[in-house]
């Protein structure tokens, strides 16, 4: 019986066998093996990406990053590109504006230096300086809002345009006269008083400050029509005062060259009376000379023509001269009888 039992026994064992064999091999099969801690290099290495992403930071052109650190900041990025930083909660990148800003004052009423008012907007044209301090300066200042930065200019150019116009007169401002007009020096000045005080306040460059707008007030404008009106009046006056000078001189310069021309041409005249008289005796002398008779009868009718026109009456006597050669008619005037005795 014992041997009958043994077959089985043996059986069972190597049935137990088999099954322990079985299970020793499939417990083999769930032994931990290189895969989880692949799992676990794979997860490491994407966390250590992410650290990585978020430590990378990107400057744009046109910007400044700001690194603050706990709220300070820390350290600034000027160059366009990719920067690095702690990740947060320790380190935060905040991007500056650089970019050219205007700024409006709005109409302000302010007074000139010879008491009057007018009512003047100006401009400024302003960037953050980029460089780190100034950066920095801006974000102590207003907290990297430009809004509020615009805000702020404003004051200060409203401030400066009061200071500004107390040195200018109203007619170096509003005049016909363009020669006379310093808008050019107002602006310079205006920009001088601001340029260095918004540097030193804000970290921003003044880059350019011009006067947008010009006007005046009611009672202003009629205190600039009257000056105007006299200032005309008074041009005028001069114009019509030189006017009158330059004719006068003109009437004295006309009277003078007359007199010289009527000078020179008495001058002429009697030079040219003398010769005639000198040529007219020449020939008169040359007449009496060759026909003494026929001059005196010549002679006689010139008189006659200078004493009688068609209003002049005369009585003489007929048988004197020199009407008798009306009566006795041309004497004769054969040599041969003109020597009779």
């Amino acid at each position: 019986m014992t041997q009958s039992h043994s077959p089985e026994q043996h059986d069972h064992s190597g049935h137990h066998h088999g099954c322990s064999h079985h299970g020793h091999h499939h417990g083999a099969g769930h032994e931990p093996g290189p895969f989880p801690w692949r799992r676990m290099g794979w997860a490491t290495l994407l966390v250590l990406f992410a650290v990585a992403a978020a430590s990378l930071v990107q400057v744009r052109s046109g910007e400044a990053t700001v690194i603050t650190r706990f709220g300070n900041p820390a350290r600034v990025l000027l160059e366009p590109g990719l920067g690095w930083r702690w990740p947060t909660p320790f380190e935060i990148s905040v991007p500056v504006d650089l970019r050219l800003r205007t700024t409006s004052s709005g109409l302000q009423d302010v007074g000139t230096r010879d008491g009057l008012r007018i009512i003047v907007q100006a401009y400024v044209a302003w960037q953050v300086q980029p460089d780190t301090e100034n950066v920095q300066r801006f974000m102590r200042a207003v907290q990297n809002q430009p809004d509020e930065a615009a805000r702020q200019i404003r004051t200060f150019v409203g401030s400066a345009l009061e200071t500004t116009a107390a040195s200018f007169d109203l007619s170096s401002l509003v005049n016909t006269d363009a020669s006379q007009v310093k808008i050019a020096d107002f602006e310079a000045q205006l920009r001088q008083q601001i340029e260095q005080q918004l540097l030193c306040t804000y970290g921003v460059r003044v880059l350019q400050v011009g006067v947008e707008r010009l006007t005046l007030p009611s009672v202003t404008l009629t205190a600039t029509v009257d000056r105007m009106r006299a200032e005309r009046e008074t041009i005028a006056t001069e114009r019509t005062a030189a006017g009158k000078r330059e004719a006068a001189q003109i009437r004295s310069a006309a009277e003078r060259d007359a007199r010289i021309l009527q000078a020179d041409a008495s001058v002429k005249a009697a030079a040219i009376e003398a010769q005639s008289r000198v040529e007219a005796a020449q020939i008169y002398g040359r007449a009496y000379a060759s026909s003494p008779q026929l001059y005196n009868l010549l002679r006689s009718l010139d008189t006659l023509g200078t004493m009688v026109n068609p209003g002049t009456k005369i009585i003489l006597r007929t048988d004197a001269a020199p009407f008798r050669v009306l009566v006795d008619g041309p004497p004769n005037l054969d040599p041969k009888a003109g020597s009779t005795p």
